[in-house]
């Protein structure tokens, strides 16, 4: 017999993600200079092995430590955790700019993806977390004509997302 939860209020959001990464230097490099995070707080100047990023003025969406992790590997494929972060940009303009600033840093992009409701790119960062970039399509664009949640997982080429094809 299965019995419904009362449902999590609308408002509720992912607030942010903390990561277990191998090295704090390498993981800025990616989530500072390559997506543009900006620094709030680097608590290694407190002995804490630990930096907190945002994007904006909120107190951190992203952080990174090594408190278990220092020089360590990635999990093995087939094993759980982590299969990807999402971070959702505010319109096509916006996930254009970051591809580009990724692909001249030489970052790869392994995926792009037609959702329907939405449009991302895939990748990797250095520590071989998931990270999705995406911008969502108007509402309207979520549903079919019955009502039906748009889920698909069309694949396109770069220059489709570049000139807005």
């Amino acid at each position: 017999m299965s019995t419904q939860a009362t449902p999590i209020h609308p408002a509720v959001r992912v607030g942010h993600i903390h990561l277990k990464v191998a090295d704090l230097d390498r993981s800025l490099a990616f989530y500072r200079d390559a997506l543009g995070f900006e620094v709030i707080a680097d608590a290694r100047h407190a002995g804490i092995d630990a930096v907190f990023l945002a994007a904006g003025d909120y107190h951190h969406h992203v952080a990174i430590n090594t408190w278990e992790s220092e020089g360590a590997t990635p999990p093995p494929a087939g094993h759980t955790g982590l299969y990807h972060v999402a971070f959702v940009y505010p319109g096509r303009q916006e996930l254009v700019k970051a591809v580009l600033r990724l692909r001249e840093l030489g970052h790869v992009i392994e995926q792009y993806s037609d959702h329907g409701g939405s449009v991302a790119v895939y990748l990797d960062d250095p520590d071989g977390n998931g990270v999705e970039l995406y911008y969502d399509r108007p509402r309207d664009a979520w549903r079919d004509a019955d009502g039906r949640p748009v889920l698909r997982a069309d694949h396109f080429p770069i220059d489709q997302l570049i000139n807005g094809g």
